[in-house]
Parts: structure tokens; C-alpha cells; sequence
């Protein structure tokens, strides 16, 4: 098992991704020769279910395309799920306390970081990986290093307690949601007011201090460099969906328009 995306950020190479709501394993092979990073496979506003995310990940491992997915929320058997069927690391929506987090570890993560049921699927190569043939806690140590965990920031209580929750041993960074975070602070949709800026240099820092990966969330292309510069080491542009019908837009238009 091997994650592309974490031995990226370990070089400081800078990672793109995108939010995948298409559900096809061709779809996903078509986005692995864009150029991305990672993709974050949505199953909290996706209608994607298990044994479709399976498909899609392995199709993203074929290239090297780091597939992660975003579970439906922070239980038990949402973060198993998804862990099963492959994903490279998770990032959960919606936290709000310290104890989320930490359950979220305990799922998440084997021993003696977490307390994750024991099993070896695919990423384990169902036992025949060189890693997994090693005793049983090689296996749960090369886990625990390649699967990350990525708790959402996108609500007040998070963000009160971001310091915290930042430093809990077992998540690899922080998601900063920026639409949900915005309603929180009681102006849905505006990012270019004083209390978000801060919002967004507090989660940040929080992250940089505690020497974890910090992921924003952007659907201005124009924006990214921004963030990479400001230190983010991966930037989630949009989704897959919405860059396909602007390009398409884009070029019908420019047909249209010269007919």
C-alpha cells in the first residue's frame, strides 16, 4: 500500500484534486490524465454507495490518481465502509467536538493509534501484499501511515476548538469546508469579509503548528496559487462535474459564436 498523495506532500509537491460525483470507473480514468492529484470521492452529498466507491478507487489506482473519499458522516460503519473498499484516507464532514475526532481515530486507525477493526482487504491485497505477509502489526503500522484522516472544519464548534482538534494524535490535517464554515459564521456564501479571512488563518495555523496537512476547498481556478503560496499543501478545486460543463460551455459557445 502505497500513498502517492502523502509521498507527494513529504517532497513539498503541491497537490491539486477534485470532488468526484461521477460515477463511473471510465470517468475517473479520464481524470487521472489531467494532471491531478488526488480526487475525493463524495459520499456525503454524492449519491455514490460502497461497491460503486470500490470500482472508483481501483480505477484511480491504475494511475496513481490518490483516491480519497469523503464519508458520510463521522460513525462507525461509514468510516469502515469506505476504509474497506480502498480509499487512501477520508475526510469527514460536519465535525464539532474534540470526542468526534477522536472516536473518528479509534475507527479509523489500527493499534495502537486507534482501535479499527482488524481486516485485510484490498488495500492489504487480501494478505498476499509484501507488507501484509509481515506480522499483523507491520500490516496495522504501513495502515495507519497510509490512510489519512482529514476532519472537516466547517463548523463554529470546530473552529472554537480547531488548536485542539488539530493536535490529536492520528489525523493527518485538516479540510477547511468554506461554504459550510461561511454559514456558520452567519454569512452563507461571502469569503472576502474579515471574520472568514481570519477564520481560515486560524484553521491554518492551527494545522501548521501542529505539523499536519492543510486542504482548502475553492471553486475560483484563479485562487489556488494563492493558497499553495500561503502554504496549503493540497487545494480541492471544485468537482469534476462542474469543470466538465464549464469547459464544455466554453468551447460550445466559442462554436456558436462563430457560426
Amino acid at each position: 500500500m502505497k500513498n502517492v498523495f502523502l509521498e507527494k506532500v513529504h517532497h513539498e509537491h503541491p497537490c491539486l484534486g477534485t470532488f468526484c460525483f461521477l460515477t463511473n470507473g471510465n470517468a475517473v480514468e479520464a481524470l487521472a490524465y489531467t494532471g491531478l492529484d488526488f480526487i475525493i470521492i463524495d459520499a456525503e452529498h454524492g449519491t455514490v454507495e460502497t461497491e460503486a466507491v470500490e470500482n472508483l478507487v481501483r480505477a484511480a489506482k491504475l494511475h496513481d490518481l490518490t483516491p480519497f473519499v469523503r464519508a458520510k458522516d463521522c460513525s462507525r460503519p461509514a468510516i469502515l465502509k469506505m476504509l474497506e473498499a480502498g480509499a487512501h484516507g477520508l475526510v469527514i464532514p460536519q465535525i464539532r467536538t474534540v470526542e468526534e475526532v477522536k472516536n473518528l481515530v479509534s475507527y479509523a486507525k489500527y493499534y495502537p493509534v486507534g482501535m479499527r477493526g482488524v481486516a485485510v482487504g484490498i488495500n492489504g491485497g487480501y494478505g498476499y501484499e509484501p507488507f501484509a505477509d509481515h506480522g499483523l502489526q507491520n500490516y496495522f503500522d504501513v495502515c495507519n501511515r497510509e490512510t489519512l484522516i482529514f476532519p472537516q472544519c466547517e463548523t463554529k464548534e470546530c473552529l472554537d476548538q480547531i488548536e485542539e482538534i488539530a493536535r490529536i494524535d492520528g489525523i493527518d490535517g485538516i479540510f477547511i469546508g468554506p461554504y459550510d464554515l461561511s454559514v456558520a459564521l452567519g454569512q452563507p456564501g461571502v469569503f472576502d469579509t474579515v471574520e472568514f479571512k481570519s477564520a481560515v488563518e486560524r484553521i491554518y495555523t492551527a494545522v501548521e503548528a501542529a505539523g499536519k496537512i492543510a486542504i482548502m476547498y475553492t471553486t475560483n481556478s484563479e485562487e489556488v496559487p494563492e493558497y499553495f503560496h500561503r502554504g496549503f499543501q493540497a487545494v480541492t478545486l471544485s468537482t469534476d462535474i462542474k469543470l466538465m460543463v464549464s469547459q464544455l460551455r466554453g468551447t460550445i459557445s466559442q462554436i456558436k459564436n462563430n457560426i
